[in-house]
């Protein structure tokens, strides 16, 4: 009896060191799916899965790529360019959004949930077909045509279009100005002035023919509360 009992100890032991091998082989992962369903599993399924780190917490990005993924402006000037060509939208613009909203991060998530390099929330990328807001061709893809979609609802206004892209159509279609949130505000600027900048200056009617860019100023009485224009306003209107 006591022989039986040491072999089944010796059994269950070995069991239990090629289990606890076996976990540390196999890398727990956080997958994130389409629809921002989060699931911790061993077993990768999708492109879209991030490794844990040590019980502490969980990587933001996978270690490996994390060195490469932020700040370099030229990295999806590929993406961009096909985007802006297919849905009429000028690429300096698309480059400042994703510039304002990641930082050509393409794991960028923020505290809301939104993903990606253009920081589509979970059912806006659901509405855009777009299967792994972390793959920068599919994000770039939804982006500029929810971005589009912005421009065309608010008549190529540029401000107005880049208020609802951050706080909502809902909202800026019922007041038809730009919300004063203080986040939509800074918003707004960030990415004016990066599209200055990426350009070399703001579009002017003359460009709005060819880009479908209009930043022709909001009527006066509806910011009156403030200053004349909204360009005026953000501080960075061309000189008249």
């Amino acid at each position: 009896m006591g022989k039986i009992v040491t072999f089944l100890t010796v059994v269950a032991a070995s069991i239990l060191v090629v289990a606890l091998q076996s976990e540390v082989q196999a890398e727990l992962h956080l997958c994130i799916d389409a629809t921002g369903k989060k699931t911790y599993t061993n077993v990768i399924t999708s492109g879209n899965c991030q490794p844990l780190r040590s019980r502490a917490g969980i990587n933001k990005r996978p270690p490996a790529q994390s060195s490469r993924l932020k700040g370099n402006s030229s990295s999806y000037d590929h993406y961009i360019n096909r985007s802006a060509r297919q849905y009429n939208v000028d690429p300096y613009l698309i480059k400042a959004v994703i510039k304002t909203e990641s930082d050509f991060d393409r794991y960028a998530l923020s505290r809301a949930g939104a993903q990606g390099l253009m920081q589509l929330m979970p059912g806006t990328a659901r509405e855009l077909n777009v299967r792994d807001p972390f793959n920068p061709y599919e994000n770039i893809d939804g982006g500029t045509r929810y971005l589009r979609n912005m421009l065309n609802t608010f008549n190529g206004n540029l401000p107005l279009s880049l208020a609802a892209y951050n706080a909502g159509p809902t909202l800026v279609k019922r007041l038809q100005r730009i919300p004063r949130i203080p986040e939509t505000e800074r918003y707004i600027k960030k990415v004016l002035r990066y599209y200055e900048g990426y350009r070399g200056s703001l579009p002017t009617i003359s460009d709005a023919g060819q880009t479908h860019l209009n930043v022709t100023v909001l009527q006066q009485d509806e910011l009156s509360h403030k200053k004349n224009s909204i360009l005026e306003l953000l501080g960075i209107g061309p000189k008249r």
